[in-house]
């Protein structure tokens, strides 16, 4: 991956794993453009606070997926260090790093343009819509993803692979225990999580977390009950510093986990092994969740163990169908998101920001769709918010359905 952005004719792929990414991709654009933030089906919305929804499984599929993909990336490299290696490393996290950086400034400045006052000059209007920085947002997905790229990366080329599930264990162990010994699973400025943030990005860097009833999300009479009784907003941020550790982790896992479906050459073979592992992890995320509950926005162990087993279980079902039964026909839609999977979410990301604050017939794009087009058309403004997510879905699949034809992959 010599270049940020390279244009490559397409290999031999393992058709499961591209329609696995292709689907999280799919998934993390529809649950990011709603009509309606207000609108939404249950099983679209994220967990409060403790808890698992599907839309919860989608990003961590994908890092899952990441962590597959990263051990075939450095299987070209035999798996050895060098400095030629570490230095493609470095350049891919911070390409995809300021990517996330730029795509979280582009939003600052679309919606800064246009909700200024039309009264100040044009260059005026532009200068202060750009002057963004000082509450730039720093972390989010993207900068996740090079993060947790970057060190599963180094941990391939640097560490024998039996002592990778150790480091896994030890990941899980340190992190559980911050959370435990510092207040790590209150929603409160007094939560690790935050504290880490705070003292190391600051405030004006973070994005501002709403919470509401955390104790609908977990059994009552749990040691980890929050008393709310109404919605709080916080700085603490979903994708924080000191929650990357498990999700490296569970890159890692993913990693691991790729061995089996590289090394193994028979389909069932695979699909065995994998579901194996699945189990086996769910098992255990079920389980621990009762100590350690389940929580996306704190990455807790059990969250992630419990998401690794289900995405190893699914691309286990899918290497059934598509490549032990040759069901391949309907895997068209998501091998289009699969084959492109960062530019398809950066495409997303940028329409979406484009979508909100493009002016179209005296609205934006996004207004006069859903308000005035899809509202009125079918009388429900739930139903029609899931219709211009998967309208929104659609645009999208038609930018990576043409490069899917021309068998071109955009490498980050």
């Amino acid at each position: 991956m010599e270049n940020a952005v390279t244009l490559k004719k397409t290999k031999s792929r393992i058709l499961a794993i591209d329609i696995l990414r292709g689907i999280t991709i799919a998934g993390m654009i529809m649950v990011n453009n709603p009509g309606s933030w207000g609108a939404i089906y249950a099983p679209l919305e994220h967990a409060s606070w403790f808890g698992l929804t599907p839309t919860d499984l989608v990003f961590p599929f994908f890092m899952f997926i990441m962590g597959i993909s990263t051990y075939i990336s450095m299987r070209k490299y035999n798996f050895s260090y060098s400095h030629a290696t570490l230095v493609k490393i470095v350049k891919r996290t911070i390409v995809i790093f300021l990517i996330g950086l730029g795509i979280a400034w582009f939003s600052r400045f679309c919606y800064g343009l246009a909700r200024a006052d039309e009264a100040l000059p044009l260059g005026e209007r532009i200068l202060n819509a750009a002057n963004s920085f000082s509450t730039l947002r720093i972390l989010g997905v993207m900068p996740r993803l090079a993060l947790c790229y970057c060190a599963a990366a180094i941990v391939a080329i640097s560490v024998r692979h039996k002592f990778i599930p150790w480091i896994i264990a030890s990941i899980f162990v340190v992190y559980a225990g911050l959370l435990l010994a510092f207040n790590g699973l209150e929603f409160s400025l007094d939560n690790i999580v935050y504290v880490v943030d705070h003292a190391v990005i600051g405030d004006a860097h973070l994005y501002r977390d709403t919470v509401t009833n955390v104790t609908d999300s977990v059994a009552q009479g749990s040691p980890y009950s929050l008393a709310l009784s109404e919605t709080r907003t916080l700085p603490i941020d979903p994708e924080g510093l000191l929650s990357t550790l498990p999700s490296i982790a569970h890159v890692l896992i993913g990693f691991c986990c790729g061995y089996f479906v590289v090394t193994l050459k028979d389909n069932r073979e695979r699909m065995e092994k994998l579901l194996v592992i699945g189990t086996i992890l769910m098992a255990a995320g079920w389980l621990l969740s009762y100590g350690m509950p389940l929580s996306k926005k704190l990455w807790t162990p059990t969250f992630a163990m419990l998401t690794c087993g289900m995405a190893a279980s699914l691309l286990a079902i899918l290497i059934l169908v598509i490549d032990v039964k040759g069901f391949k026909k309907w895997t068209r839609f998501f091998e289009a998101f699969g084959v492109n999977p960062l530019f398809m979410y950066v495409l997303g990301g940028v329409l979406g920001i484009l979508f909100n604050t493009v002016p179209l017939l005296g609205h934006t794009i996004h207004v006069w769709l859903y308000d005035e087009t899809l509202v009125p058309l079918v009388s429900d403004r739930t139903f029609a918010s899931l219709l211009y997510a998967l309208i929104f879905i659609g645009i999208n699949w038609s930018i990576g359905y043409v490069l899917y034809k021309k068998k071109i992959y955009i490498k980050i």
